[in-house]
C-alpha cells in the first residue's frame, strides 16, 4: 500500500502543483492587469460580499464532500444525494441572499451592493451544478484532469473580466468574470465526466455522510465566518477604498502563503484518508508534508515582509502602497496558515469530526475576540494583529489534536520544524541590515536582498543538512525521475 500511495502521491503533486500554480499565475497577472484598470472602490464592494458567498458555498458543500473523500467506497447513490443536496441547497440560498439584499445593501450604506449581490449570487447555483465532478476527481488524485479544466477557465474569464474593465465596467467587470468563469466550469467538468446523476436521494446516504460531513459543515461554517468576519467589520467601518486597500493585501498574502500548502493539502487529504488505520505510516507522511511546506514556505514570507514595497510598486503600481503594511502584518499569519491545513486534514481524515468541530468553536471564538478587540483599541492594524495571533493559535490547537489522535505530538512538530525557522530567521536578519545600510534605489536594494537572503538560506540549509531541506529534494527528485520514465516511455513506444 505505501508503495502505491508514494506513487499517487507524487503524481497528484506534479498535476496539483500545475493546478495550484496556473492559478497562482493567472492570479498575479489578473491583480497586475487589473489594478491599473479597477479602483480599490471596485475591490473594496466585491470584498464587503465576501462573507455572504463563501458561508453560503460553505452550507451548499454541507461537508458532504470531505466526507466522500474520507470514505473508503462512496456509491453512485451517494453521489447523487450528494449532487440533490448542492443543488437544492444553492436555490434555497441564492432566494434567501435575493432577498436579504436590500438589507445588506443598507447595513453599508452602499446602494449598488444590492444589484450587486442579486447577480453574483447566481455564482452559488451554477457552481453547485459541477461541486460532484470536483470531488470525484480528487478523490482519484486526478489532479491532471481537474487542473487542466481549472487553469483554462481562470485563463479565460481573466481575458474576459480584462476586456470588460478596459471598457469602463468597473466592478462589474469582477461580477462577469465569477459568473463566466463559473458557467464554463461547469460546462467543461459535465463534458469531461462519465459520471451522472440518478436523480435519487438516498436518506440513508445522506445519514451516513452527514454523520461525518456534519461536523466538517459546522467547522467549516465557524471557520468560514471568522476568516471573513474582517471584511464585514471594515466594510461597515470604514470606507470603500480602504476595505479595497485590504482586500489586495488579503489576497496576494493569500497567493503567496497558500499556493504551496494548497498543493500538499489537497494531495494530503485523500492519501492520509486511504492510511487512516497506519498512524506509523501517516506520521511519516505529515513529517515529510510539514517540513516541505515549512521549507518553502517560510523563507517565501518572510522574503515578502522585506520587499513589500518594491513588489506592490511593480505589480500594482503606486496606486496600491496604502495596502502595503497591512499585507506585511499578515505575511506573519501566513507563517502558521502554511501549516493549519495539513494537520486539519489529517485529522479528517481519522475521521475525528467531531473533536475537530468542538475545537474550531474555542479557536475562532477566542480568535473573532481578538479581532474585535484588536479592531475596537488600535483600528484596522490592531484587527491584523488579532488575525495573526489566531492564526497561530489555530495552528497550535490543529497541532495539538493531531498529537492526540495520531501521535506525532506538538514537541515533535516543533522539534522538526526549529532547523527551518532558525534558518530562516538568520537569512531575514542579514538580508535586512545589508538593506539597512545600503541606502539604494529600492528596486536595486530589494534585488540584493533577495540574492543575499536566498543564497544564506540554501547555504545554511545545506550546511547544516536540513531534513526538511532533503524532504524537498526528495520530493523534486521524485518528480522529475517520474518526468524522465514518461519521456523513455514515451520514446521507446
Amino acid at each position: 500500500m505505501a508503495e502505491n500511495l508514494k506513487d499517487k502521491t507524487v503524481t497528484g503533486v506534479v498535476w496539483s502543483a500545475f493546478q495550484k500554480g496556473g492559478s497562482i499565475v493567472v492570479g498575479f497577472i489578473s491583480s497586475i492587469v487589473l489594478a491599473r484598470l479597477l479602483t480599490p472602490e471596485d475591490y473594496g464592494l466585491i470584498g464587503m460580499l465576501a462573507i455572504f458567498i463563501a458561508v453560503s458555498e460553505v452550507f451548499i458543500n454541507g461537508g458532504f464532500g470531505s466526507a466522500l473523500i474520507q470514505k473508503k467506497r462512496p456509491t453512485d447513490e451517494d453521489y447523487s444525494t450528494f449532487f440533490i443536496w448542492n443543488l437544492t441547497i444553492s436555490v434555497f440560498l441564492y432566494g434567501v441572499l435575493f432577498l436579504c439584499a436590500p438589507y445588506i445593501a443598507r447595513f453599508y450604506n452602499q446602494e449598488i451592493l444590492c444589484s450587486i449581490l442579486r447577480i453574483n449570487g447566481l455564482v452559488l447555483i451554477i457552481n453547485a451544478v459541477s461541486l460532484v465532478q470536483t470531488y470525484q476527481l480528487r478523490k482519484q488524485l486526478n489532479f491532471k484532469k481537474l487542473g487542466t479544466i481549472e487553469v483554462s477557465v481562470a485563463a479565460l474569464s481573466l481575458l474576459v473580466c480584462i476586456y470588460f474593465a478596459w471598457k469602463g465596467y468597473g466592478v462589474w467587470a469582477l461580477v462577469i468574470q465569477q459568473l463566466f468563469g463559473g458557467v464554463l466550469k461547469t460546462l467543461l467538468f459535465w463534458l469531461s465526466s462519465k459520471w451522472r446523476p440518478m436523480l435519487r436521494f438516498s436518506v440513508q446516504s445522506f445519514k451516513e455522510l452527514f454523520s461525518f460531513g456534519g461536523f466538517i459543515l459546522l467547522s467549516n461554517l465557524v471557520n468560514t465566518f471568522c476568516n471573513n468576519i474582517q471584511g464585514l467589520l471594515i466594510g461597515k467601518f470604514y470606507n470603500p477604498a480602504t476595505m479595497g486597500y485590504y482586500s489586495k493585501a488579503k489576497s496576494t498574502e493569500e497567493l503567496s502563503a497558500s499556493f504551496i500548502a494548497q498543493v500538499v493539502d489537497q494531495v494530503a487529504y485523500p492519501v492520509l484518508a486511504e492510511a487512516q488505520n497506519d498512524n506509523a505510516y501517516m506520521i511519516r507522511m505529515l513529517k515529510k508534508f510539514i517540513g516541505v511546506l515549512a521549507f518553502l514556505t517560510f523563507p517565501i514570507m518572510l522574503l515578502l515582509i522585506l520587499l513589500a514595497k518594491p513588489v506592490f510598486v511593480v505589480l500594482y503600481s503606486d496606486r496600491w502602497l496604502s495596502s502595503v503594511p497591512y499585507f506585511q502584518i499578515l505575511c506573519l499569519a501566513g507563517l502558521a496558515t502554511c501549516l493549519q491545513g495539513i494537520n486539519y486534514y489529517a485529522i479528517a481524515a481519522v475521521g475525528k469530526s467531531k473533536d475537530m468541530f468542538t475545537w474550531t468553536l474555542v479557536k475562532r471564538g477566542v480568535g473573532l475576540v481578538l479581532v474585535v478587540c484588536g479592531l475596537a483599541v488600535w483600528g484596522i492594524k490592531g484587527l491584523l494583529v488579532g488575525m495573526v495571533t489566531t492564526s497561530f493559535l489555530v495552528y497550535f490547537i490543529n497541532a495539538g489534536l493531531v498529537s492526540k489522535h495520531i501521535g506525532y505530538t506538538g514537541g515533535q512538530q516543533f522539534k522538526d520544524l526549529l532547523p527551518v525557522i532558525l534558518v530562516s530567521t538568520a537569512s531575514f536578519l542579514v538580508a535586512f541590515l545589508t538593506g539597512h545600510f545600503l541606502h539604494l534605489n529600492i528596486y536595486v536594494e530589494g534585488a540584493i536582498q533577495l540574492v543575499v537572503f536566498a543564497a544564506i538560506y540554501l547555504g545554511l540549509s545545506v550546511s547544516f543538512k536540513l531534513e526538511s531541506f532533503a524532504f524537498s529534494k526528495e520530493v523534486v527528485g521524485s518528480l522529475f525521475g517520474k518526468i524522465r520514465k514518461r519521456k523513455n516511455g514515451t520514446s521507446a513506444s
